[in-house]
C-alpha cells in the first residue's frame, strides 16, 4: 500500500511543480503576478517539506528518524532565507544586499544536508567492519576531490563569469559562489553514496527523491549564478525550477516509507562497492591532467584560482591516500588477528583452551618420532572422571561445562609448562610427558590428587574423581601415536573396573576385559583392513508379533572371532570401538554386510522382513553416515524401507537439533529411525521429543515385568501410552519368558525380541520362526 502512495505521490507532485512553472513562463500572468507566484511556490514546497520531515520522523526510529529532523532544520533555515528574499522581491522597493540575512538562510541548508545523507551513509553495510567517523571522513575526501575537480574543469563556464562579474568585497565572492559550490558539494555526496554504497532498500527511495530534490536545488543555484554574472537582473521562472521542485521533492522523500510487514532482505555486500569507492572520486581529478596540459599547449597560463584549486585537489588525494593506508593497515591487522584466532581455534579446544585432539596427536606424532630415532623418554597418560554424567544430569551441561573448564586449569598445575595437556572430548583429557627428567606415574598420583580437592560450581560442592592410564612404550617396540592412545585408553578403563580413582600402568598384565593386552591394536588393525578377514559376521535376532510369534523383523548384530584370541565379548569391542574412534567403521561393515543378506533374509523366513542395523548415537548427524546409507542402499538395490536404523546410546549426542535435522533427512529417503535401550541411556525421554523417530525398543530394565511386576508395570505402560500418542512403534527388548511376553501383550505392546524367540544366529543357521 505504501509503494502504490509513494507511485502517485511522485507525478501527481512534478505535474504540479510542472503547471506551476508553465503558467509562470507562459507571460499569461502579470510580472507582479508572476513574482508573488514563483516565490510563494518556492516557500509553499519548503514549509511542506518541513511540516512532512518533521512529523515522519516522529513515527520513526533510527537512521530514518536522523535524517528527516536534520532536514527539517535545514529545510527551516531555506525558508527563512525565502521569506526574505520573497519580502525584497515582492513589497521592497530596494534591491536585496549582496550578503544578507537571505543567503545565511541558504546557505544554513547544505551542512544539515550533508549530516543527513551521512546518517543514510551510516545504515549502508560494509564488506569490512569501518568506524562511523573514518567512513565520514572518506565520503567528505572524496566529494571535495570531486568538486575541486570539476570546479578546475567549470572555471571557463560556470565560475569563471562570476570572477570576472567581479564582486564588491571578497566577502560577496564567497558568498556568491558558495551558493554553486556547496550545491556541487551535496550532488557529488549523492553520486557517491548511489554508486559506492550497497544502500538497504529502506532508505532507497529516500535517497533515490532526496538527492533528486538536493540536485534540482543545485542546478538552479548554478543556473543562478551564471545569470548573475552574464548581467541578468533576475532570475526566469524557468530557472526557478529546482527552488520549487527540490523542496518538493524532500517532501516526497521524507514521506517515503516502505511496507514494515516485509522482512528487509540482506545487502549483498560485493567488493566491486569497495573498488568503485576507490576509483570513482579520482575520474574528474585526472580529467584535470589533459586540460592543464592543453592550456600550456595552447600558451595560456593557469589562473590563481585554477592554481589553488589544483594544490587543493592534490592535498585532498594525498590525504585521501593516508586514509585508505590507515585502513588498509588496521584491515591486514585484522585479517592477521582473525587467522591466529582460526588457527587457534582449529587447534585447541573451544570449551577448556586447552589443546584438542588434533594438535595433541601432532604433538603426540613429534614426541614418537623423537622417541624412536633418538630415543627421547615419553610418557602418555589418559585422564578421564568418574561418573561425570551425574553432574550434568543433576546440575545441567552448563555447569559440567563449568566443571570441565575448573577441571582443565586444575590439570595445568600437575605438569610442567612445557608438557601438552589436551582435552580429547566429553570428559577426557590427556598429557603428554617427554624428556629425561620425566616420572609419568608421580605425575598421575599428583593429578588424582589435585582433582579430589572438591571443585565449587554454581554454590555447588562437587568431589572429583578421575582414573588414569599411563603408557610408556620400549624404545625398540614400533609404536604410532593412535596405538599409545588406545593402550593409555586401555589401561584408565581397567582402573575404572578396579574401582575408579585409580592410577593403571599399561603393561602385559593389563587386560582389556577380554584376556588379551593388545586387544586394542587388534581391533584398529581388524577394522582398518577387511573387517570379515579379521574374523567379524554379522548375526541376526529376530523381532517378533506377541499375537502369533511371526518373524517380522531382524535385528543385525557385529560377532567377532579373532584367529588368534577367539571369541571376543561384544560388550568389549564395541566399548572400544567407541573409545578409539573406530565405530563408524564397525557400524559401517554390519549396515554393509546386512543390507548384502537381505535378500537371504527374505528366503530364509519365506517373507521380506525388516532389517535393523545399530549405528552410534554420536554418529548422527554426521555427513559420512548418510554417504554410507546411500551407498549401501545403491550397491544392494534394497527397498529403503525395509531399513531402520537404531540409534544405540552407548554415547550422548551432544548435538541433538543437528541430529534431529539428520534424522528427517534419513527418514525422507524412505529408512526408518529407531530408540535402541530406550530408558537405559541419556537422557530417554529429551531424545524422543527431539528426534523424529519411528520406533522405539524399550531397554530390558523396562519389560523385566516378572521381577518388579506393579513398578515395572507401571513405567512400561506410561511409555506405551506416549508411543502410542506419538504413532511410534514398540518393541520390548529382553523377552525371555511367555509370562513377560503375555504381560507385555496386555499392556498393548505388539513386538517383541529375546532369547524366548532365539538367540542371535548368523545367516547359515536361521530357520523360519513358527507359531
Amino acid at each position: 500500500m505504501a509503494s502504490t502512495r509513494h507511485h502517485v505521490r511522485v507525478p501527481v507532485t512534478l505535474g504540479i511543480v510542472t503547471v506551476i512553472v508553465g503558467i509562470n513562463s507562459s507571460g499569461w500572468l502579470p510580472e507582479r503576478a508572476s513574482v508573488v507566484l514563483d516565490n510563494g511556490a518556492q516557500l509553499a514546497a519548503a514549509l511542506v517539506a518541513i511540516g512532512v520531515c518533521a512529523w515522519a520522523a516522529r513515527r520513526l526510529t533510527g537512521a530514518e528518524r536522523t535524517w528527516r529532523r536534520l532536514m527539517a532544520v535545514g529545510m527551516a533555515g531555506w525558508a527563512a532565507g525565502q521569506v526574505i528574499w520573497s519580502w525584497y522581491q515582492i513589497f521592497s522597493t530596494e534591491h536585496l544586499p549582496s550578503p544578507s540575512l537571505a543567503d545565511l538562510g541558504y546557505l544554513s541548508l547544505p551542512p544539515f544536508a550533508l549530516m543527513a545523507l551521512f546518517a543514510i551513509a551510516a545504515s549502508a553495510p560494509r564488506s569490512t567492519p569501518v568506524s562511523r567517523g573514518r567512513d565520514r571522513l572518506v565520503l567528505v575526501l572524496d566529494g571535495l576531490i570531486v568538486v575541486a575537480s570539476l570546479a578546475v574543469l567549470s572555471w571557463a563556464t560556470v565560475l569563471g563569469p562570476v570572477v570576472d562579474a567581479g564582486a564588491d568585497t571578497r566577502l560577496a565572492f564567497a558568498v556568491a559562489i558558495a551558493h554553486p559550490l556547496t550545491g556541487v558539494v551535496l550532488t557529488v555526496i549523492v553520486a557517491l553514496l548511489v554508486v559506492t554504497r550497497p544502500v538497504p532498500r529502506t532508505f532507497r527511495p529516500q535517497l533515490f527523491l532526496l538527492g533528486l530534490g538536493l540536485v534540482a536545488l543545485a542546478m538552479s543555484d548554478c543556473v543562478y549564478a551564471y545569470l548573475i554574472a552574464s548581467g541578468a537582473e533576475q532570475m526566469s521562472s524557468l530557472a526557478n525550477t529546482g527552488y520549487i521542485a527540490g523542496p518538493a521533492l524532500i517532501a516526497l522523500a521524507g514521506a517515503a516509507t516502505v511496507d514494515r510487514q516485509r522482512p528487509e532482505p540482506p545487502v549483498p555486500v560485493r567488493h566491486r562497492y569497495d573498488w568503485m569507492h576507490l576509483l570513482v572520486p579520482y575520474v574528474p581529478f585526472i580529467a584535470t591532467g589533459p586540460l592543464i596540459l592543453a592550456r600550456a599547449a595552447t600558451g595560456q597560463s593557469l589562473s590563481t584560482l585554477e592554481i589553488y584549486l589544483g594544490w587543493l585537489g592534490l592535498a585532498l588525494v594525498v590525504a585521501r591516500q593516508m586514509v585508505t593506508l590507515v585502513e588498509n593497515t588496521a584491515l591486514l591487522a585484522r585479517v592477521s588477528d582473525g587467522q591466529q584466532r582460526l588457527v587457534h581455534q582449529a587447534y585447541h579446544d573451544p570449551l577448556t583452551g586447552l589443546a584438542n585432539r588434533a594438535l595433541f596427536r601432532d604433538r603426540l606424532q613429534q614426541a614418537v618420532e623423537r622417541h624412536r630415532e633418538h630415543g627421547r623418554p615419553v610418557a602418555l597418560l589418559f585422564v578421564d572422571l568418574d561418573d561425570f554424567k551425574l553432574v550434568n544430569d543433576s546440575l545441567g551441561h552448563a555447569a559440567g561445562d563449568r566443571l570441565l573448564r575448573a577441571v582443565g586449569a586444575r590439570l595445568l598445575t600437575c605438569v610442567r609448562v612445557e608438557d601438552a595437556v589436551a582435552r580429547l572430548g566429553g570428559d577426557e583429557f590427556a598429557v603428554l610427558l617427554e624428556g629425561d627428567a620425566i616420572a609419568p606415574v608421580p605425575v598421575g598420583e599428583r593429578i588424582i590428587a589435585a582433582l579430589r580437592e572438591p571443585f565449587t560450581v554454581d554454590a555447588h560442592v562437587l568431589p572429583v574423581t578421575a582414573s588414569v592410564g599411563v603408557v610408556v612404550p620400549d624404545p625398540d617396540e614400533p609404536l604410532t601415536p593412535d596405538s599409545l592412545l588406545r593402550r593409555a585408553d586401555a589401561a584408565m578403563y581397567a582402573g575404572k573396573r578396579r574401582g575408579k580413582g585409580l592410577l593403571v600402568r599399561y603393561d602385559a598384565g593389563v587386560s582389556d576385559g577380554n584376556g588379551d593386552p593388545h586387544l586394542p591394536d587388534l581391533l584398529a588393525d581388524a577394522l582398518a583392513g577387511d573387517p570379515g578377514a579379521a574374523g567379524f559376521e554379522v548375526h541376526y535376532q529376530p523381532i517378533v508379533r506377541f499375537e502369533d510369534a511371526a518373524t517380522v523383523a531382524v535385528e543385525a548384530l557385529a560377532r567377532w572371532s579373532h584367529p588368534a584370541v577367539g571369541a571376543i565379548d561384544p560388550d568389549v569391542f564395541v566399548r572400544l570401538a567407541e573409545r578409539s574412534g573406530l565405530v563408524a567403521a564397525l557400524d559401517d561393515f554390519v549396515l554393509d554386510r546386512a543390507c548384502a543378506d537381505a535378500a537371504a533374509l527374505t528366503e530364509a523366513y519365506g517373507q521380506a522382513v525388516d532389517v535393523h542395523v545399530n549405528v552410534s548415537a554420536g554418529r548422527l548427524g554426521r555427513p559420512e553416515l548418510e554417504a554410507a546409507l546411500d551407498r549401501v542402499l545403491a550397491a544392494h538395490a534394497l527397498r529403503p524401507g525395509r531399513l531402520v536404523l537404531e540409534i544405540t546410546e552407548t554415547s550422548r549426542i551432544t548435538d541433538l537439533p543437528a541430529a534431529a535435522a539428520a534424522a528427517r533427512r534419513i527418514r525422507a529417503r524412505g529408512v526408518r529411525v529407531a530408540l535402541d535401550d530406550f530408558g537405559s541411556g541419556f537422557n530417554a525421554l529429551a531424545q524422543l521429543h527431539a528426534l523424529p523417530v519411528d520406533v522405539v525398543k524399550l531397554d530390558a530394565a523396562l519389560t523385566d515385568i516378572d521381577t518388579e511386576p506393579d513398578r515395572t508395570e507401571a513405567l512400561a505402560r506410561s511409555v506405551l501410552a506416549i508411543c502410542a500418542e506419538l504413532q511410534i512403534t514398540v518393541v520390548a527388548e529382553g523377552v525371555e519368558t511367555l509370562s513377560r511376553a503375555g504381560a507385555l501383550a496386555r499392556l498393548g505392546c505388539r513386538l517383541g525380541q529375546g532369547y524366548l524367540y532365539g538367540p542371535p544366529r548368523p545367516l547359515a543357521a536361521l530357520t523360519v520362526a513358527t507359531g
